[in-house]
């Protein structure tokens, strides 16, 4: 018996009058519901929640030089936010975010005071070391295929070592030198730490910084074939080398841009400080990492935008200064961070499913 199944010949009716009938499935669901079908709109609602609590709770929040410095909080999360989300779109994590931006302001700071250079130089070397360990950490997850959780694990602990170790034998002790009287200083400042005077607010340039990254790391999202690639890679690896994606090519890649970042929030912390502690930066990796959770990256990799993590970041930022400002007990704060993040999960989960319910 013939499985075979035949075309009928066309015939030409006439469409039918009166309204267009549909099924259901190629019914367009209502504006509002597509909106909230983007990861973003939930971690928005939860930022202005946050923002109406504290505006209410702590009265100096009200105040413009308060808000600029809940935004300049929030933006030396958010720069370091920024390639974390875009790695974990990836698929990927990177626990040694956090030291590393250590290890690069040590690396600027010491090669520059040690060898009395320009700073400048060890700006530049910083950023060199900063890549190279983006691209070992890359390198080392696509070429043993080991999860990225252990490799960064790994370079974690050995960046948290390093960094007290090498400051204590070069220098005598656990921080760096003063280098505010060293050539090159105040122009490598202004690039990373000055202010700008808008309207008699005093606006740090790591703001500025801040959103001309989120819109750049946008467009590469969302108009260019790298983009793509990072969710292709991050949805299904295999299927998007059969489909021709550079794979190992992207995933280094997203580990260098995190180094990158690494490298920016470290100069920033230099010039802003003078000096370095060499202790610090243990535990920021997870608050990188949440700030791009509660944007809406999806831990599985494949799904999240730029945009979410900028309200996460806020969303950090707000609390970080809104317990100060309400006069709180500050000890509080790594449990607010908590709650504030188990909340915008299950927020984001539920705006989600309620979107996509039919």
């Amino acid at each position: 018996m013939s499985m075979t199944r035949h075309a009928e010949p066309a015939v030409n009716t006439p469409p039918a009058s009166g309204p267009r009938q549909s099924d259901g499935r190629t019914a367009q669901r209502p504006l509002a519901l597509r909106l909230l079908a983007r990861p973003e709109v939930g971690v928005f609602l939860g930022a202005a929640a946050v923002y109406v609590f504290f505006l209410i709770s702590a009265p100096p929040v009200r105040e413009a030089n308060s808000m600029a410095n809940v935004l300049y909080q929030s933006s030396t999360i958010g720069i370091m936010a920024l390639p974390v989300a875009l790695l974990m779109i990836g698929g990927e994590f990177d626990l040694s975010a956090g030291v590393a931006v250590i290890t690069s302001a040590l690396t600027a700071s010491m090669l520059s005071y040690q060898l009395t250079m320009n700073v400048w130089v060890g700006v530049i070397a910083a950023l060199v070391v900063s890549l190279g360990i983006g691209f070992l950490n890359g390198w080392l997850v696509v070429k043993t295929g080991l999860p990225s959780f252990l490799v960064t694990l790994g370079s974690f602990l050995i960046l948290q070592g390093v960094n007290l170790a090498v400051t204590k034998l070069v220098t005598g002790n656990v921080a760096t030198d003063d280098i505010s009287t060293m050539d090159g200083f105040d122009q490598a400042k202004k690039v990373f730490a000055s202010s700008f005077d808008i309207g008699g607010v005093q606006v740090k340039i790591t703001i500025f910084w801040w959103l001309l990254f989120a819109a750049i790391a946008t467009w590469v999202l969302l108009r260019t074939k790298y983009g793509n690639w990072v969710f292709a890679v991050g949805g299904n690896k295999e299927s998007a080398r059969a489909v021709g994606v550079p794979v190992a090519f992207t995933k280094i890649s997203l580990f260098m841009l995190v180094g990158f970042g690494a490298w920016f929030i470290g100069m920033h912390q230099l010039f802003s400080f003078n000096t370095v502690q060499s202790g610090e930066g243990v535990g920021q990796e997870l608050i990188y990492i949440s700030a791009a959770v509660i944007g809406g990256c999806l831990l599985t990799g494949g799904a999240g935008s730029a945009i979410g993590p900028v309200f996460g970041a806020f969303m950090f930022g707000m609390v970080q200064q809104g317990i100060v400002y309400a006069g709180w007990n500050p000890d509080w704060f790594k449990a607010f961070l908590g709650v504030m993040l188990l909340g915008a999960v299950l927020i984001n989960l539920w705006v989600q499913r309620t979107a996509t319910r039919r």
